[in-house]
């Protein structure tokens, strides 16, 4: 059978040993294979806030999914008050398995529970809300490195100082890796290679995409586990038990240094280019870099970048980068306006932030158009996931896709702009930027 990481895990837990599962974790076995995903979400919250003092660790398979459990809470919260003050389940919980798994918690109304929750989250701002609704949690254990790692300020302000931990590296295809320093900052995430989960080759990346000099026809260079030099970036290789043999991955990883002889190895992003209109090619990586430098300018606004992607708009001539962004504040209810110099200067430094021949297009060659960021509605994104999920994407594996190619995607971020901006000044080109690697 041909599932998610996520599912078969799920489902490899047997009815018969689910008790272990039960003392690990605060919600059922039962309620987490439910196969209504909003059912399942709401009972495991609710389960969480019952048992609030017994929650030492929280997370999700991705630091994305463990925002969306928090928008979730956030417009949920006076109905887990009421089940808690009544003692009383929702009447639109009805599947057998969240009912079942939620009746040895929800035994009877606890109104002092309910209105500490309620004071929690009445506040005018949500900053620490983790901490505050759970004070004996150690940390949260989410993927944050390569694309996740722009939802690290959001994970922050929402956990008010907890860990965030990147416990291991692994994919559908192969469990790969271990983070021996689970503690460090989320920039120094590095996972070691665990050997003897597959057999492991490394097809070596070039760092930089546009080295000058490179021949695109050129063979390339696969080496093996022990021989990956430090600094380099690879994409893996893997020959599974599964059956799969000499599968690429897709990922980009930088080798960090060994322990013994296993490579430990950062996280850099997935090997596509995700923008590109003449001989310009933005990685994911460039764009991700680009996107957080242009982000901090919000912060002395109370402003919040929830979620991103791009496109390439050539439907005028030069053609432009478009990024949608979609915001939230600090301050809860407050009106979200922002600021028409900010956001221009917001297009002008994810230009300065891009390589040089991205700027040499923009400046000299005159190939590429001014990039334009399009603010889009709150709520924008989850109707881009919704369309995504119903041509059959998981819910525990999606992703936000750092751009969308897809027409029917992008006319929904579209429908819900609500201003937009264009980057008013030219980014700066040196020509021995070039020939320097950057």
């Amino acid at each position: 059978m041909v599932r998610t990481m996520v599912t078969s895990f799920l489902k490899s837990v047997k009815p018969t040993s689910s008790f272990l599962w039960d003392r690990l974790h605060i919600s059922p076995h039962v309620i987490t294979t439910c196969a209504d995903t909003t059912q399942s979400m709401y009972c495991q919250l609710l389960c969480g806030l019952l048992e609030r003092d017994n929650v030492a660790r929280l997370g999700a398979p991705f630091a994305s999914s463990f925002l969306k459990v928090i928008k979730f809470l956030e417009d949920h919260w006076p109905e887990f008050c009421s089940n808690i003050r009544t003692g009383h389940l929702s009447d639109w919980i009805t599947d057998p398995q969240c009912v079942s798994g939620i009746g040895k918690f929800l035994t009877a109304p606890d109104p002092e529970l309910a209105s500490l929750i309620e004071q929690e989250c009445s506040q005018t701002s949500w900053e620490a809300i983790v901490r505050r609704l759970w004070p004996k949690a150690k940390c949260i254990e989410t993927i944050i490195t390569g694309t996740m790692a722009q939802y690290i300020p959001l994970l922050e302000f929402y956990s008010g100082g907890l860990p965030l931990t990147s416990s291991f590296y692994g994919s559908s295809e192969c469990f790969m890796g271990v983070n021996f320093n689970p503690l460090c900052k989320p920039c120094d995430v590095s996972y070691t290679i665990i050997s003897c989960m597959g057999y492991f080759e490394f097809l070596e990346v070039e760092k930089d995409h546009q080295e000058a000099g490179h021949d695109p026809t050129a063979k390339p260079v696969v080496v093996d586990l022990v021989d990956v030099k430090i600094g380099h970036d690879y994409e893996p290789v893997v020959t599974t038990f599964s059956g799969l043999y000499r599968y690429r991955v897709g990922d980009v990883l930088r080798a960090t240094g060994f322990y013994n002889n296993a490579p430990h190895f950062r996280f850099v992003g997935r090997q596509k280019v995700v923008l590109s209109i003449d001989m310009d090619k933005t990685y994911e990586e460039d764009l991700l870099k680009a996107v957080t430098n242009a982000k901090r300018l919000l912060e002395p606004h109370d402003l919040m970048l929830m979620d991103f992607t791009s496109r390439v708009d050539s439907s005028s001539f030069p053609g432009h980068y478009v990024l949608y962004w979609e915001l939230g504040s600090k301050v809860k209810d407050s009106r979200l306006e922002p600021n028409s110099d900010v956001m221009e200067e917001c297009c002008f430094t994810v230009e300065e932030s891009l390589d040089a021949v991205y700027r040499k297009g923009r400046k000299n060659d005159k190939n590429i158009g001014p990039l334009e960021i399009k603010v889009v509605k709150p709520g924008a994104f989850d109707k881009l996931m919704n369309f995504f999920l119903s041509r059959g994407s998981s819910v525990s594996q999606y992703k936000t896709p750092r751009s969308v190619t897809i027409e029917e995607a992008w006319k929904i971020l579209e429908a819900n702009v609500e201003s937009e901006f264009l980057s008013r000044k030219i980014p700066s080109w040196e020509l021995h930027e070039l020939h320097s690697g950057r």
